[in-house]
């Protein structure tokens, strides 16, 4: 039972036996940090059942608590606020279960966990990825990484859009303009390839829309009668048909790009247990449709397409397919669902995308919801805010966005300047540089996206996510890298727990309430799909380290009782520091 929990009980029996009244809620917060204690009881509340002044049965309660629970050290009052002070043994007790665990707050699986899935990245294969597959990459990769620590099984997945017409404009600007160019003889990534016949084809398509226009046409005419966008429509219709030569080019091209995509996760160290491929998944749906039809949640219209009206709900009339039989987004989307359901043993799905999107994920689930399925009331839309950057919006057909891998390249290389500025690395091979610096780079990164609630928009600024001061990755790791260096040097043997009369230092103390906190974010982090929540309570935790190592004497104490547990205390900071940092996906460095 948690120390809040048993304090609920206790002023409760406080009440009924000093006041003859049974409450049923209580409300408890931190204690602020003006006034001393460690919990505080608002009694505010307790007022419309308790008939006196709240200054009269704040003391009443505390004196109750003091007399009747262990670990309730001592009590002020302040108007309605009832200020608890917990004992040194209750702090030390806690510390001694947790000191030693690197698990610490993380929760294996109970052994009837249902999974939950979590889809993330989900690109195209016309074009590499760029900033924006970042934040979502990140994003769902540490959700996972954050639900699993909870106590339930995650699984990773992305569903790769691997066919329509974006892809066959690739296709065929590759055919048309490539002369047999692989990634190979390019020396590119194979997406980075594919990539470049993808803005090859639109700047050959405005310039045909151009000749058009100067022919007489109106900009409408033109875009719809540009050959080059006709011959795309007639690759997408035979590769619908399996016409043999097409389908060969569309599976070269997209082993190029899957390649690619690889090397990319691999270099943010992310990955998935299963993949979905839009080709597979684009005629499932169809027969669910069908039998939704049956029952009438579905209707059809006179030109054989068929809807689903919405408008009770405060939504609108959707289309679920088309008068020619064909699926649309919705309809695949509805069959995926159910297919991953069947592939694996999940109740709950998470779908991390961008909030234009919103309104579609409202939709789906309102419809898996009208056909029956019960886990549809366990979907959860990630819906995270656009990354801008300080020079404005990124936009792919025009090859104005910030590329991936580009991205990754160039946080190393600040990681680098920034590191050779301050001058500590003397003593490290190039090799051990190397690897410090994309530690370094990666970890400002994506701590810098992950710290920012997902609803929020972002303006990313390398330099600035780079910085070692303040609320930013590298921070952070220097700071486990310091504490590091206190347990390589401290020479003897810090093994034992302190006695239980040990007087705790009011920093000490700070830092064990802090770390109290883990379990409980953890919890929270899941409950909310928010790594923000972890990045931020990993920096308050490091504030509040920093804070300590600054006023008290770790190595140098001379009681060895001091020294023993100030070392062990710095040990289970840097293990929270460095689980909570997995969670987001980040690592952290022995030494910096």
């Amino acid at each position: 039972m948690s120390i809040q929990a048993k304090l609920s009980e206790k002023v409760k029996d406080a009440v009924k036996q000093l006041y003859e009244v049974e409450i049923d809620h209580t409300e408890f917060q931190p204690t602020r940090k003006d006034f001393e204690g460690d919990i505080t009881l608002v009694v505010f509340p307790m007022l419309k059942q308790v008939k006196t002044n709240p200054v009269k049965l704040g003391e009443d309660i505390g004196k109750y608590l003091q007399e009747n629970v262990a670990e309730v050290a001592r009590f002020n009052v302040v108007q309605g606020f009832l200020n608890i002070v917990l004992s040194d043994a209750f702090y030390l007790d806690f510390f001694n279960e947790i000191k030693d665990r690197e698990d610490f707050g993380v929760l294996p699986p109970a052994s009837d966990a249902k999974g939950i899935m979590v889809e993330y990245s989900s690109p195209n294969t016309n074009k590499p990825l760029h900033l924006g597959h970042i934040r979502n990459i990140l994003l769902g990769y540490s959700v996972a990484e954050i639900l699993k620590a909870a106590g339930n099984k995650s699984y990773k997945t992305q569903i790769i859009n691997d066919r329509g017409i974006h892809i066959c404009k690739s296709m065929l600007a590759w055919q048309r303009f490539g002369n047999g160019e692989t990634p190979e003889t390019a020396g590119l990534k194979g997406d980075k390839l594919v990539g470049n016949y993808y803005v090859k084809f639109d700047q050959e398509y405005k310039k045909e829309i151009s000749e058009l226009i100067a022919q007489g046409k109106t900009e409408e005419e033109a875009k719809a009668e540009a050959p080059i966008l006709n011959e795309a429509k007639e690759m997408l219709r035979k590769w619908e048909a399996g016409d043999p030569e097409v389908v060969a080019l569309w599976e070269k091209m997209n082993n190029w790009v899957y390649d690619g995509f690889e090397k990319t996760y691999k270099a943010l160290g992310v990955d998935f247990d299963k993949n979905y491929y839009e080709s597979e998944t684009y005629l499932l749906g169809k027969d669910v449709v069908n039998q939704g039809l049956e029952k009438g949640v579905f209707y059809k219209k006179e030109d054989g397409s068929v809807w689903i009206d919405l408008t009770d709900e405060g939504l609108d009339e959707k289309i679920v397919l088309r008068s020619d039989g064909t699926a649309v987004y919705m309809t695949q989307d509805i069959g995926t669902a159910i297919q991953r359901v069947k592939d694996f043993d999940i109740n709950g799905m998470v779908y991390t995308v961008g909030n234009e999107q919103d309104y579609h994920f409202k939709v789906l689930f309102l419809i898996l919801k009208k056909l029956g399925y019960d886990w549809a009331d366990y979907l959860y839309h990630l819906s995270y805010g656009m990354v801008d950057l300080p020079s404005g919006k990124m936009k792919s057909r025009e090859g104005t966005v910030v590329d991936a891998d580009d991205l990754i390249v160039e946080m190393t290389e600040t990681a680098r300047k920034i590191s050779e500025e301050l001058g500590k690395l003397d003593g490290y091979s190039e090799e051990e540089k190397e690897e410090l610096y994309r530690i370094i780079g990666l970890g400002a990164l994506k701590y810098y996206i992950l710290k920012v609630d997902p609803r929020k928009r972002i303006l990313f600024n390398p330099e600035e996510s780079v910085d070692f001061q303040g609320n930013t990755g590298p921070f952070i790791q220097y700071t486990y890298a310091r504490i590091q260096s206190i347990i390589r040097k401290a020479n003897f043997d810090y093994s034992q727990p302190v006695a239980p009369g040990y007087e705790l230092h009011q920093k000490e103390k700070e830092l064990l309430k802090q770390l109290q906190l883990f379990p409980e974010t953890l919890q929270l982090a899941a409950e909310n799909h928010s790594p923000a929540l972890i990045a931020n309570y990993v920096y308050e935790l490091v504030k509040e380290f920093n804070s300590f190592y600054q006023n008290v004497i770790i190595l140098g104490a001379e009681d060895p009782s001091e020294k023993i547990f100030r070392v062990q205390l710095s040990k289970a900071v840097a293990n929270v520091i460095k689980s909570g940092f997995a969670l987001l996906g980040i690592q952290v460095p022995e030494r910096m």
